[in-house]
Order: C-alpha cells, then structure tokens, then sequence
C-alpha cells in the first residue's frame, strides 16, 4: 500500500504553490490600492481601506508590504512597468506601421483596464512625482532615448515620415491615459455615465489612425 507520505507533495511544489498564493496575493492588493489611492489620493488612503476593498485582512497587507509608502511605491512601479513593457516590439527589425500601432493599442488597453493606475501615477507627476522622479530621470529616460533611436533610424531608412521621435512618445502618452485621467471629462462630452467598449473602441481607432498618419504610415 503507498503511504500518506509518499504521495505528499515534494517540498518545491510546496514552494511554487506558496509562490502563486503571494503573486495572486499582492496582484489583488495592488489593484485595491489602485483603486483607493486614484479616489483619496496618498494622503487619504489608509491601509484599513485598502484591506477592505481588497477582501483580505488588513494583517495580510502589512505581511506583504510593511507601511502605505511601500505599498503606494509598488503601485506606481507596477503601473510604469506595465506601460513599458510594450514598447519590446519596437525593435530595428520591426515593421515601423505594425510596432507603433501595437503599442498604442496596448496603451488604449491599459488605460481601460487600468483607469485607476494611471490616475494614480498622473496625481504623483502633479505633485512634483516624489517617489519616482530619479526613476523617470533614469530608466525611463534611457528607454525611450534607445527607443527614439529606433524610430529615428526608421526615418534615416526613409521607413515613415520625419518626426521628433521622443516627442512622439509624449504625444502617444498624452493621447492614450487621457481617456483614464481624464475619463469624467470626455464622458461628460459624450453624455456617458462610463466609457463602454464601443467608446473605447472608436477611442482607438481614432488615436491609431491620427497618429499613424501623422508619422506617414
């Protein structure tokens, strides 16, 4: 007959199981704090109403994150990461159209499912961004400087139309977390309660197309 203990779960699985219930854990957290922090701001937020919103006990959130200045530091380092991660398709290989057209996409996308991210990380540029200047300063800079140089040697390969690459950015940032930062605005101009899909789809689609064809795609 097999025994009880050789049928148990060897130790690394234990471990990987331990791993997902903390990465499903603090990914639960973090959009909870998304969501009180983009409504109360830093300064208003408490840790017993992030617990709350996020269905877990308040000791769990300071077993994963000691004080609301690490928790408020972890959202704003997921939310840029986020934001950056599609920018890994525009490479010197890549077809110029294809790449900067995912990327916006992708950033509409965000902004729909992480409306209260970028609100939270636009309040922290507002007041100065504290906690992520020297971040900004540093790796984002470097970022979009390698891939400015992609798009600038798209343009010298005569690939799409003459354009301030690190401006570019500037400009696909401003056009795609406007409908999140500034959702209240463009539902009240649209007389929408919420952005629907249908909204956020003709958003796209309009952001895509103009800027598309302002860099000669």
């Amino acid at each position: 007959m097999i025994s009880i203990a050789r049928t148990k779960t060897p130790p690394v699985s234990d471990e990987s199981a331990k791993g997902q219930i903390r990465q499903a854990n603090e990914a639960l957290i973090l959009t909870a704090a998304e969501r009180v922090f983009a409504g109360a701001g830093f300064g208003g937020a408490t840790m017993a109403a992030i617990a709350e919103s996020s269905g877990l006990p308040k000791a769990n959130l300071h077993y994963y994150f000691r004080a609301k200045q690490d928790l408020y530091r972890a959202v704003l380092a997921r939310t840029l990461q986020d934001w950056l991660l599609p920018t890994e398709g525009i490479t010197p290989e890549s077809d110029p159209r294809t790449a900067i057209e995912r990327y916006i996409r992708d950033k509409m996308a965000l902004s729909q499912r992480r409306t209260h991210a970028s609100k939270v990380f636009a309040n922290e540029l507002l007041h100065g961004a504290p906690v992520v200047k020297a971040l900004l300063a540093t790796e984002l800079r470097a970022l979009v400087q390698s891939k400015a140089a992609v798009i600038d040697g798209w343009i010298a390969a005569g690939k799409m139309a003459p354009v301030d690459s690190v401006h570019l950015f500037f400009t696909i940032w401003a056009a795609t977390q406007t409908y999140a930062d500034f959702d209240v605005q463009v539902c009240a101009v649209l007389a929408r309660n919420t952005l629907g899909k249908r909204d956020h789809a003709r958003a796209t689609e309009h952001v895509v197309s103009l800027i598309l064809r302002g860099c000669g795609l």
